[in-house]
């Protein structure tokens, strides 16, 4: 048995690293995304906002689209309010309201209640699914672009995504970046870490064609794409995966037409869950979300993450067994240092590029107990995820 195990802790260990080194090769290979000097605006862009008790954080959201610099005569902001009860839809009126008294052209705001778009008797399981597809059926621009209620945009953000499309017309739905910022305290950082991995690993996996991820909070595609996909059909039993879900049924109708927007100032920006109990259950939902996918690929590297930190973890307990006598094999310590020194190098290797690219070295400083966490939450949340099918989001107690 113990000769086996360390046959797969070595294999599991030689296979991350390879994957980790893959995706740095790939995401350095992939080009930036430039706007064409000659290139002018002429696509209607629809914004769309799905808001659910966002009081805190609508007004400067919307605030960061209207001072953006894409041609408001060419743009519409669509936010559909999720049954909010904290005043997140009077907020949103009265952000409205003041451009109109303001000097200047300003994009239209749009507000929908979701609760009027719900027919009688209609059962609704994913509340957020169903209110960006309120969204797209109400809006008029050729192209949707959707972001969350919580995010920051960049002035230059539309440019880039219109412009990508008008350059290639093979792309059917554009990926682009999302990073955390404002982080407060170690968990936030080690977020942000996480999550720029989580963004190479988006770029490179589309760039290298076998895996296709995206999130919601920084997504694009044509009207018309959505509706010939069948929208969100198919999954609307599962409350979160608007993004993935989508993405992975315009990759199978339409194969290579999947592309990631490598630029910095194309990165919308969010805050990390700031506690450890909100961060347990976005993890939760992630997890639960990731099982179904049905893009093996995708399946096959984050299965291949769980199951060498789970090594690791369990080889440190055998290694802790071994040095106090009651296992008998000297290889496990050196298994375990072997492990933990090639996982730390390329995630070292991997963050270092990611960090880089973002302009976000400042968070390396924080690698060392990040690296930990890292270790442990994979296995730890990745297997409760398969065991525990409720989480809370967005106030809401999801099965």
């Amino acid at each position: 048995m113990l000769a086996a195990f360390i046959f797969i802790s070595v294999f599991f260990t030689v296979a991350y690293a390879a994957l980790l080194l893959i995706y740095v090769h790939s995401w350095r290979s992939m080009p930036a995304w430039q706007v064409p000097d000659d290139w002018e605006p002429s696509m209607k862009v629809s914004v769309i906002i799905p808001a659910r008790n966002e009081v805190a954080n609508i007004a400067a959201c919307l605030r960061s689209i209207v001072a953006g610099t894409y041609p408001a005569y060419l743009l519409e902001v669509i936010v559909i309010d999720d049954f909010s009860d904290d005043g997140t839809a009077a907020l949103v009126i009265q952000f409205s309201e003041s451009l109109k008294l303001s000097e200047g052209r300003w994009p239209v705001i749009h507000l929908f209640s979701l609760a009027g778009c719900i027919r009688p008797g209609e059962i609704v399981l994913s509340h957020k699914k169903r209110a960006i597809e309120a969204g797209i059926s109400c809006a008029g621009g050729e192209l949707i672009v959707t972001t969350d209620a919580d995010c920051v945009v960049p002035k230059d953000w539309l440019r880039l995504v219109a412009s990508a499309f008008d350059a290639s017309p093979a792309i059917k739905l554009l990926a682009a970046p999302v990073a955390f910022h404002r982080e407060r305290n170690l968990l936030q950082r080690f977020q942000s870490l996480d999550f720029l991995g989580l963004m190479g690993i988006t770029g490179s996996g589309i760039q290298l064609g076998w895996q296709r991820m995206g999130n919601g909070a920084n997504l694009a595609y044509p009207k018309a794409v959505f509706e010939a996909a069948g929208g969100f059909a198919g999954n609307e039993n599962r409350a979160s995966g608007d993004d993935m879900f989508l993405i992975q049924k315009v990759a199978t109708r339409w194969p290579g037409s999947i592309f990631f927007l490598k630029n910095t100032h194309a990165t919308v920006l969010t805050e990390a869950k700031p506690d450890w109990r909100s961060f347990w259950q976005q993890r939760l939902r992630w997890g639960a979300k990731n099982a179904a996918l049905p893009e093996w690929p995708v399946r096959l590297s984050l299965l291949t993450v769980f199951l060498f930190c789970w090594c690791i973890l369990i080889n440190g307990v055998l290694s802790i067994l071994a040095a106090v006598g009651i296992l008998n094999h000297h290889l496990l310590p050196v298994l375990f240092l072997f492990q933990v020194t090639v996982k730390a190098l390329a995630d070292y290797l991997f963050l270092r590029e990611m960090c880089r690219f973002f302009n976000r070295t400042d968070l390396m400083r924080w690698f060392a107990p990040s690296f930990l966490l890292h270790t442990l939450y994979i296995p730890l949340a990745g297997t409760a995820s398969l065991f525990f099918k409720k989480y809370e989001w967005k106030g809401r107690r999801v099965s």
